[in-house]
């Protein structure tokens, strides 16, 4: 397909003109109607397209297996392979644009597993020609990009959803159980940490040319980002660290390993907060540190005291409360997070799964409060998306939610690139101590790639 028309086709998506304006691209019609999601019965199949559907995407788009799979889209035809061969019968494309656009009247959801720089770019567009969408974590690359989502989301009336799968799990809900029944008084403090990264940080320049594998198309695999040479140290895996593509390893982790903390101690309703870097080593302009702490603070909330919070990577570790015996793991090692309350601890995993008191010896005396929080039918965040589409009903880690999590996430990169402390007013998305850091809060896209933030 002409690169051309696709510009052309995506600026009408974002100027939010009408489907039938994207698909001529012959001439601007003002979109006076709202585009709708197709109605769907409860026993009815959804059909449905992945968006990167290699590696993770492969596990994403197999999770929604019992719909109609109906087109898989990537831009490398080898990473796909596996995925092509589960799913014979599905079309396949290497321009999400061009899929969405020429299955449009067919498709009603999208499964997106690409790197994080392309996510907000494929969710608008699905989402504003009315499509129910899944968005693996972080929802963003960019603050800009998670409030345009979860705006869009909201206006859209689209059942959405974040890849942080944790967040359907029973553990997450026993945990906020616990700590919202006084399991150890006011939390004051936590500290969260995780092994990552597992892929190189640190790297000051940009990697040697080398020849661009014939699988793969790398113009489309650059999508909105700043056109370089091809190089296996970015991708498939290694992108993660790069700042054009990926947020770190706060940006791959904080939405798992945060999600406990930001539900449990309803930090979504902190009208403003602070972020500082404790200590960092190896930023610089094209990738994340190898290792950081980052320190937030948030004022009250309701009922609920100032807490602060505490960042680890790169195999930094918080100290061991000294009363808590060395044998006792906290989280599940490589990851996890610590609640110190004021009448004591309370340590989960990752995925906020294991929720429990430290020392240990405090939890043969403890009995879990009674489930008051819903929980979500075989802890599966991909039939809650499903069954949610089809009842009309919001599915668990929407972007309403999933939108500010991210944010809070992406605030330490943001700290990082400021290099000093700031101060984020949620309500009005600004950066209101150190006004130049607020170029931070977005990016620019690659001529083609634009969206209205």
């Amino acid at each position: 397909m002409d690169n051309s028309k696709l510009t052309r086709r995506t600026f009408l998506t974002v100027t939010t003109l009408t489907v039938a304006g994207i698909a001529s691209a012959k001439k601007v019609v003002p979109n006076t109607a709202k585009v709708v999601p197709r109605k769907v019965s409860p026993n009815e199949k959804l059909n449905i397209v992945g968006i990167g559907v290699g590696g993770q995407g492969k596990a994403d788009i197999m999770g929604c297996k019992s719909e109609n799979i109906i087109a898989l889209c990537d831009v490398d035809d080898k990473r796909a392979e596996e995925t092509y061969h589960l799913l014979p019968n599905a079309k396949r494309y290497k321009d999400y644009r061009e899929m969405l656009e020429k299955l449009d009247k067919e498709i009603d959801a999208v499964v997106i597993s690409t790197p994080d720089h392309v996510h907000a770019p494929a969710a608008y567009m699905a989402m504003m020609m009315g499509k129910h969408v899944r968005v693996q974590k972080p929802l963003t690359h960019t603050i800009a990009e998670a409030r345009l989502l979860a705006k869009v989301a909201k206006e859209t009336g689209v059942i959405t959803q974040m890849g942080n799968q944790g967040h359907a799990h029973d553990g997450v809900r026993e945990l906020c159980e616990m700590i919202w029944t006084g399991a150890i008084g006011d939390v004051k403090e936590v500290h969260a940490w995780t092994n990552r990264p597992i892929w190189p940080q640190g790297i000051t320049k940009p990697l040697k040319k080398h020849p661009v594998p014939p699988t793969l198309d790398w113009n489309l695999w650059i999508g909105p980002a700043p056109m370089r040479d091809y190089n296996p140290g970015y991708c498939p895996f290694k992108w993660r660290g790069w700042w054009d593509f990926g947020c770190g390893a706060i940006g791959d982790m904080a939405c798992h390993i945060l999600d406990p903390v930001f539900w449990a101690l309803k930090l979504y309703e902190a009208p403003k907060y602070t972020v500082e870097v404790i200590t960092q080593e190896g930023m610089n302009p094209q990738t994340a540190p190898k290792k950081s702490i980052i320190k937030y603070e948030f004022p009250a909330r309701g009922n609920m005291p100032p807490v602060t919070l505490y960042w680890y990577d790169g195999g930094l570790l918080p100290k061991r409360p000294e009363d808590i015996p060395a044998n006792e793991k906290l989280g599940d090692g490589d990851n996890g997070s610590l609640f110190i309350g004021t009448k004591g601890y309370l340590t989960t995993g990752c995925y906020g799964d294991d929720p429990r008191l430290l020392p240990a010896e405090k939890m043969k005396d403890y009995k879990k409060p009674d489930p008051f929080i819903p929980r979500i039918p075989d802890e599966n965040p991909y039939k809650n998306w499903i069954e949610s589409i089809k009842n009309n009903q919001k599915a668990c880690s929407d972007f309403e939610y999933a939108g500010p999590l991210t944010e809070v996430a992406n605030m330490g990169n943001v700290a990082l690139w400021a290099g000093e402390k700031i101060e984020f007013d949620v309500a009005q998305m600004k950066i209101t101590n150190v006004k130049k850091a607020n170029k931070y809060l977005t990016k620019e896209y690659r001529k083609g790639w634009e969206l209205p933030v």
